[in-house]
């Protein structure tokens, strides 16, 4: 695919997806939904890929839906057929809605907040796996403020980060809050100055990319995104399953050898 609203690159086996209308702070289009979900799909894919970057070009991250569009949506264009893909019965149900797709991508997923992240691309940020943001960018859910509601799963998926007094504090309010305050309840996870932002997020990918075992991530994420439909013990009959594969990888293999070895890890994801 060629894309016209983000920009795609791969680097040190990081790939970077960079929502690109900096000119409208990079206000969310059909076009750039779709083209988003190909370019995640794309990196979850590529064996030479091991983390995920998703920014925004200029001073934001996401501003929300375009006006322009927002102002004529059809109505009916949320259950629009054309937005799904065919239903794997072998995967969880959950994570195959239009925008919960994140968790079914088995790589980690950074969302580097460079600004204002408001309405649909506080959603995004939300479905990333992690969060670094600039000290000055501003959040806000927005939907009560145009009429909407909370959409596309952020009324179970927020509480779920920041807690359930504070969700509805967000959404019933559709207020802006600070980094600080963002920090705080744990919508983010770190702030850094605007011109540290990306240095400090990339170490942190290059990290992940360089000293983690790629298998040993994606077992964790799947892990981490089940835990909301398991008991206890369910989730650990699963961890007993997993740990039992683990021990036969190469990755295992590995991360004993290297840490015996004194060397860097050489980790091939099997």
């Amino acid at each position: 695919m060629t894309y016209q609203h983000i920009a795609y690159a791969v680097e040190a086996r990081i790939a970077t997806i960079t929502l690109n209308r900096p000119e409208r702070m990079n206000a969310w289009t059909m076009i750039m939904e779709r083209e988003v979900r190909d370019a995640m799909e794309r990196a979850g894919a590529d064996k030479d890929v091991r983390v995920i970057v998703l920014t925004g070009a200029g001073r934001a991250f996401c501003a929300g839906a375009d006006m322009d569009e927002l102002k004529d949506l059809d109505p009916n264009d949320i259950k629009d057929q054309s937005w799904m893909r065919p239903f794997d019965m072998n995967r969880r149900p959950d994570w195959q809605t239009r925008y919960s797709f994140y968790p079914a991508i088995e790589k980690p997923v950074i969302g580097m907040i460079n600004g204002a992240a408001a309405g649909i691309g506080l959603v995004h940020a939300l479905y990333c796996d992690i969060r670094f943001a600039a000290e000055a960018a501003v959040y806000t859910t927005s939907f009560a403020r145009r009429g909407l509601i909370a959409e596309h799963g952020l009324s179970w998926m927020l509480p779920r980060i920041v807690g359930h007094a504070n969700a509805l504090d967000l959404l019933l309010s559709a207020r802006k809050i600070t980094g600080a305050e963002a920090l705080a309840m744990g919508l983010v996870n770190k702030l850094f100055p605007a011109d540290q932002l990306a240095a400090r997020t990339y170490d942190y990918a290059r990290d992940l990319a360089d000293n983690v075992s790629p298998r040993s991530m994606a077992v964790i994420k799947r892990q981490m995104y089940e835990v909301p439909f398991q008991t206890l013990a369910e989730a650990t009959i699963s961890a007993n399953h997993e740990m039992g594969l683990s021990v036969r990888s190469n990755d295992f293999r590995e991360g004993v050898a290297h840490f015996i070895e004194k060397r860097q890890a050489r980790f091939s994801g099997d």
